[in-house]
């Protein structure tokens, strides 16, 4: 491994320590508090969106985790970066649209607590994604010009 990326992949382990803990206990247990005040079929249904955000965004660490070691090997611009974006890009639209499925959930504990902070946190943490899926597409972009820029100028060599 490179120091030069050590550090960042670290990171990526650390971030991913919280979603894998959250999936085991946090997620279950907060299913089982939050039955006795919301249908089964609700907490069932945000259950699930959940666990699947959790595993796009699991799925989302293992790509970053894949280009740092594209940058470690020196093979940053090939077309195997441009893919491990691409699914970036895609994990991160599935994550939105998982916790968008969950903003109802964010209207009821807000209409119950009245509180109307929490659903504003609830379009927050649904938008997040969403900022993260267009970056992955201009860094995609970006790299695609840069390999076909590559490509050329090894041809006219």
């Amino acid at each position: 491994m490179k120091k030069e990326t050590l550090f960042l992949k670290v990171v990526l382990v650390v971030m991913a320590i919280p979603a894998l803990v959250m999936c085991f206990y946090g997620l279950p247990a907060m299913a089982h508090s939050m039955m006795p005040d919301f249908p089964d079929i609700k907490v069932y249904l945000s259950a699930f969106a959940a666990y699947v955000a959790s595993i796009a965004y699991l799925f989302t660490l293992l790509q970053a985790f894949k280009l740092l070691r594209y940058i470690d090997t020196r093979t940053a611009f090939s077309q195997t970066s441009v893919l491990a974006l691409k699914k970036i890009k895609r994990a991160a639209v599935v994550v939105s649209l998982m916790f968008a499925c969950n903003l109802p959930l964010f209207y009821f504990v807000a209409d119950g607590a009245d509180a109307p902070g929490v659903m504003v946190i609830g379009l927050f943490i649904t938008c997040a994604p969403v900022v993260i899926a267009v970056f992955a597409a201009v860094l995609e972009k970006l790299l695609k010009n840069a390999i076909e820029l590559k490509e050329e100028q090894e041809l006219t060599v």
